[in-house]
């Protein structure tokens, strides 16, 4: 699922890239004003397993679907604060608010809002906008580029023959909740030159923009991969699930920035049950 088709045209995609920036702008309203302040945090989950919220995230999300709403009144949206709206429009936003908001509640500013347009068959148009360092990756078809200080440059994912001279992002190797999952990806990672933990989002980005060569992770949801997609295939690379299908729904995911290492990759991980 690489570079394929999109049913936007280019002038739409545009237009609907744009519309996405404007979007991030209202959540970095919002994310900046909580980012390093004392605000409260809230746990999703019960008992001794901890997946946070803060108002933060709540709002950000709110401000951007309130954007959606206005301008287009027919388009679902799906985010991971306030769930589902169904709309009469093939057409679908795609939406987390503060991915890696463990990140954020702790200071470190490789969290991201993520927000995607979905096609009706596939994300098309992504952002990823870290607003703290200034950065905004903006990913539809055929280009990635990159926003910082005003300035726009095309990216390019890097050559990488083979796994062993890979840079290897993952977030936390605490994701593979699975024994096989996780025995995969340490075979895997003891293959690549360097594994790096803790970049959330950031790293798919890294792998667009030549720095990073592969993105192994699991237990992912809709809203944490779609608006990567769009960044790391418009810049040359490939991202699939662990059996090289479609990652658009989530669960286990490989981005890479070269086929080469995909696909050697892809022979280590797909052996997972």
């Amino acid at each position: 699922m690489t570079n394929a088709q999109s049913n936007l045209s280019e002038d739409q995609a545009i237009a609907l890239a744009d519309f996405a920036c404007t979007l991030a702008d209202a959540a970095a309203k919002i994310s900046l004003k909580h980012f390093r302040s004392n605000m409260g945090v809230d746990n999703k989950l019960a008992g001794n397993q901890f997946d946070p919220v803060t108002i933060a995230d709540r709002d950000a999300e709110t401000a951007i679907r309130a954007l959606i709403e206005k301008h287009y009144p027919d388009h679902s949206i799906l985010g991971e604060e306030h769930g589902i709206k169904q709309g009469t429009s093939p057409l679908k936003w795609v939406l987390d608010p503060i991915d890696g908001t463990r990140s954020f509640i702790a200071g470190v500013p490789l969290w991201g809002t993520l927000i995607a347009l979905n096609d009706g068959t596939r994300p098309a148009v992504g952002v990823m906008d870290q607003p703290y360092i200034g950065e905004r990756f903006i990913g539809r078809p055929g280009t990635t580029e990159l926003l910082r200080n005003g300035q726009r440059s095309t990216l390019h994912t890097r050559s990488c023959s083979s796994l062993n001279e890979a840079i290897l992002g993952c977030t936390d190797p605490a994701m593979f909740t699975d024994a096989d999952e996780l025995k995969a990806f340490t075979k895997a990672s003891s293959k690549a030159r360097l594994t790096r933990y803790g970049g959330d989002c950031y790293f798919y980005c890294l792998v667009a923009a030549g720095h990073a060569d592969l993105v192994i992770e699991s237990s992912m949801q809709p809203y944490d991969i779609q608006a990567l997609i769009p960044i790391v295939e418009g810049a040359g690379g490939i991202v699939t699930d662990w059996t090289g299908g479609d990652p658009q729904e989530g669960g286990r995911i490989i981005a890479a920035g070269d086929k080469r290492v995909h696909e050697e990759t892809l022979e280590i991980l797909s052996r997972v049950d």
